[in-house]
């Protein structure tokens, strides 16, 4: 994306300032532009950018890139008909479920591109955009309601101030600005750590499954990750490989590294992806932090509300966080949008709270699901306790748990899995909304 042209000083402030320009915060501003509302995005990078992601978007991303109206069928994406999981020597294909509310389709897209097609949409739809533009911390009233942010502008590093009557942090994992207000993480919600690479695959960029790994082991031990592994393909003649995985005491600090050349040795030699075989490896190995579980709170309070990563709003199930960060922006929206058509006071906050109340409606049961799982499972032997014999050779047991582990159910349900689906999410009792 070309650098934007500076405004006039006038222009400097807005109904709604978005900070960071990732998927989160992309979406919150389309979604603000679209119904009128002057908004301002703020990101601290020039587009296109680099991002540690292992690029795969399931059909709940796709229903809400869909929902943006943006075209999923132009060149750079690449459909997948399901996923294909390896486990105790096994492995079994599940296809995406055809349900009323999500396509039947999964999308691959690097986010080099991703993001900057992202925020060129925001921007088509109304909304300014200041890349360059590095935040630093929030602006505040007397009595510490949030009204803009400081900000470092261009190589210079310029400082300047932009207010606005709400603050959106979409600013990813390091979550500075929440950090600045003293929003802390929840210490026992934990944060995965995922690293990925690319390698030139020709075979396997063509695959139309989404490739998971549950069987990895650590090198030298007996232990499974805890984690997994995936290979995604882009269709580009390349594949996104990579590892996810929780800390825990048991197994101390895992070398995603040496873990992920341990595996990708046992990779057929035409795959292309064996270490130290030929040149099919592109870039380094990167990695990057994916903040679990609603593990920030609040989701609002003050003026400012969290959005994605910023928020820990990475499924514990799975290490998903786009498609979470596109629903929440549209959800985060929908709530300042109407909070801007009353004056500041009682009814404006009312307005507002309705996001976190939204987002535990949603979300919130899974979770909580989810955080236990991972806590005393997923940390400790990874998936393979779950994708043990019995479920990987049972096709209708095996469609539940990929539904349950994707958030692939609909309501009111279609069919026997969302109705069972449906009744264990049911039993876990219900989160107090994050305010």
């Amino acid at each position: 994306m070309p650098p934007t042209t500076p405004q006039p000083k006038d222009r400097d402030d807005a109904a709604v300032i978005v900070v960071g320009a990732g998927p989160a915060g992309s979406a919150t501003a389309y979604h603000l532009a679209r119904a009128g509302v002057d908004v301002l995005l703020l990101e601290k990078a020039e587009f296109p950018r680099e991002k540690v992601c292992g690029d795969g978007l399931t059909p709940r991303a796709v229903h809400q890139l869909i929902r943006m109206g943006v075209d999923v069928d132009g060149p750079g994406w690449t459909r997948s008909r399901g996923m294909r999981w390896v486990a105790g020597g096994r492995s079994a294909l599940i296809e995406w479920p055809r349900l009323g509310r999500y396509p039947d389709f999964g999308l691959t897209r690097t986010r080099h591109d991703f993001d900057d097609l992202l925020a060129r949409h925001a921007v088509g739809a109304g909304a300014r955009l200041r890349t360059g533009t590095k935040v630093t911390g929030a602006l505040t009233d007397r009595a510490g309601r949030v009204i803009g942010v400081r900000a470092q502008v261009g190589p210079e590093r310029t400082e300047s101030e932009y207010r606005a009557r709400v603050v959106v942090a979409a600013d990813g994992a390091s979550a500075r600005l929440a950090l600045g207000l003293g929003l802390r993480r929840d210490e026992r919600q934990p944060i995965a750590t995922a690293a990925r690479r690319y390698y030139r695959s020709p075979q396997r960029s063509q695959e139309e499954y989404l490739e998971l790994w549950a069987d990895l082991r650590l090198p030298g031990t007996d232990r499974y990750l805890p984690g997994y592994g995936w290979i995604f393909p882009m269709g580009d003649g390349r594949v996104n490989v990579g590892l996810g995985a929780l800390p825990n005491r048991r197994n101390g600090t895992v070398d995603l590294r040496a873990t992920m050349d341990h595996w990708l040795a046992r990779t057929p030699a035409h795959w292309g992806l064996r270490p130290g075989e030929g040149d099919a490896a592109e870039g380094q190995v990167l990695s990057a932090a994916l903040p679990l579980g609603f593990n920030r709170h609040p989701q609002y309070g003050r003026g400012l509300l969290l959005v994605g990563d910023s928020g820990g709003m990475v499924s514990p199930w799975n290490g998903e966080g786009i498609a979470q960060a596109l629903e929440a922006g549209e959800v985060a929206a929908e709530a300042v949008a109407m909070a801007l058509t009353v004056p500041d006071g009682p009814a404006h906050e009312r307005a507002l709270g309705r996001y976190p109340v939204e987002m535990s409606r949603r979300w919130g049961r899974h979770y909580r699901l989810g955080n236990v799982l991972t806590k005393h499972v997923f940390s400790r032997a990874g998936f393979q306790p779950l994708l043990n014999g019995w479920v990987m050779g049972s096709p209708a047991v095996l469609d539940g748990m990929a539904r349950l582990l994707v958030g692939l159910t609909d309501d009111p349900p279609r069919d026997r899995v969302d109705r069972v689906l449906g009744t264990l999410l049911r039993l876990v009792p219900e989160p107090k909304p994050s305010r």
